[in-house]
């Protein structure tokens, strides 16, 4: 399996982030809604992170949480992690800094 592409698309007031693995129909996706600025800044909520049994078990997840903390550290917005998986990569990983 190669890495996931990921895009992010808006999605009402939120978005999504939608992984696509090359060769499979299943797409995984991470969905976020806004939340109430924190110190002056935007904060996106990790509402939902999902991934078909068809590609699941190949990182995908992690690689849309890691494109999300990405996103969150260059434009400068910060995330509040309501999704149980995003909230457990926020505990194994030093993320304060984008942690809303």
């Amino acid at each position: 399996m190669g890495t996931p592409t990921i895009t992010h698309h808006v999605v009402g007031q939120g978005g999504k982030y939608i992984a696509h693995l090359e060769g499979e129909d299943a797409k995984g996706t991470l969905e976020w809604e806004p939340g109430d600025e924190v110190d002056g800044k935007e904060v996106r909520i990790a509402t939902h992170t999902l991934v078909p049994e068809a590609i699941g078990g190949r990182g995908v997840a992690a690689e849309l949480v890691d494109r999300l903390v990405a996103d969150a550290r260059k434009q400068d917005f910060l995330i509040r992690p309501d999704c149980s998986y995003v909230a457990k990569k926020f505990e194994e990983n030093d993320w304060d800094a984008v942690r809303a």
